[in-house]
């Protein structure tokens, strides 16, 4: 087990354009893939990378977010000693800065003078990748580096390694430097400390549009995406739901589409993800679309590039349609009716 490293996950940030997605839920909650939430990628990598102390900064909407995290049992950090910790920003009115908010670190302190690790890992929660983050460590040691911030063909990926007595370091001198997040501290040219950029090479991308969020989405049926992300060495963790198979009757009809377990078929599908628990009519077409928790659709709908968030309900005969660019999107518990068009 790696511990040297003290997990750090910034759930602060607000995307204007999802917040067709946000509106009851963080960022860090969106659910992805059919059964997983954005930040089950950086929260499980860091799990298989052997931290076993992980603290989460959520700012916004959150509550979704801690019912899905629990104690961390399904993480394995339910633990005594370590474990997940949960510390909510203590102040709504201050803009976010940037990955890293040192105030809102400030406010925690205590969490930080009690930490054993020796290296913080700071992290957004809306990456998704995965990835191990032990070379990672290796090789900042290797180059004495004072920070390393982890990149993508050159652009950031808002992942900073840095020594836990540098950071409380930059939290206890905030006020003096003028730095109020660690996105602060590596674009600054004159920084004092000594900047590295670490070039992660497998999959990544940062979920911060609905265009972003759509795309990646449909990304996962393509196979070679999808062995990118999901290592059997490397399993990425969520919350465990006890729920039957999904169910196919003799009318159904999937074709390269994801669907999540207790989902009830009847209907056509295609290049589509469909959540847990969703219920697809006889006659209905849904395709290009993702569909998410416990979401209804009737008889003979048609539904094509849109995005249903959870317990939508679409009643027989309705047609809901979008753009690869611009898909439709229907807030959670909506009820939609017939002939409505984008």
């Amino acid at each position: 087990m790696n511990k040297r490293l003290l997990g750090v996950i910034d759930a602060t940030t607000y995307h204007e354009d999802l917040s067709d997605l946000t509106s009851h839920r963080s960022v860090a909650a969106i659910p992805f893939g059919g059964r997983y939430r954005l930040i089950d990628f950086v929260l499980s990598n860091m799990v298989n990378s052997g931290i076993q102390s992980v603290a989460i900064f959520p700012k916004y909407q959150y509550r979704s977010l801690m019912d899905h995290l629990g104690s961390g049992r399904n993480w394995d950090l339910n633990r005594k000693r370590d474990g997940l910790f949960f510390f909510p920003s203590p102040s709504l009115d201050k803009p976010v800065t940037g990955i890293g908010s040192l105030d809102h670190f400030a406010a925690n302190i205590d969490f930080f003078n009690r930490s054993t690790q020796e290296y913080a890992l700071i992290t957004n929660a809306y990456t998704v990748f995965n990835m191990d983050f032990n070379p990672l460590l290796e090789w900042h040691v290797h180059t004495g580096c004072d920070i390393t911030e982890v990149r993508k063909n050159g652009a950031t990926l808002g992942i900073y390694l840095v020594k836990t007595s540098l950071l409380m370091e930059l939290i206890e001198t905030r006020k003096e430097t003028g730095y109020l997040s660690m996105r602060d501290v590596v674009t600054d040219i004159n920084s004092p400390y000594k900047l590295c950029y670490y070039n992660y090479e497998g999959y990544a991308t940062m979920i911060d549009t609905v265009e972003t969020y759509y795309a990646e989405s449909m990304n996962l049926l393509k196979p070679e995406i999808w062995e990118q992300l999901f290592l059997k060495e490397r399993p990425i963790l969520t919350k465990v739901k006890d729920e039957p198979p999904t169910r196919y009757s003799k009318s159904a009809s999937v074709q390269n589409s994801m669907i999540a377990n207790g989902a009830d078929i009847e209907g056509t599908v295609e290049n589509s993800i469909i959540a847990r628990g969703v219920k697809i009519a006889k006659g209905a077409v849904v395709k290009n679309s993702i569909i998410m928790q416990k979401s209804r659709i009737g008889e003979d709908c048609i539904l094509d590039h849109a995005i249903l968030d959870k317990d939508v309900r679409i009643e027989a005969g309705a047609i809901i349609t979008g753009t690869k660019n611009s898909p439709n999107i229907l807030r959670k518990g909506s009820v939609q009716g017939e002939w409505l068009n984008s």
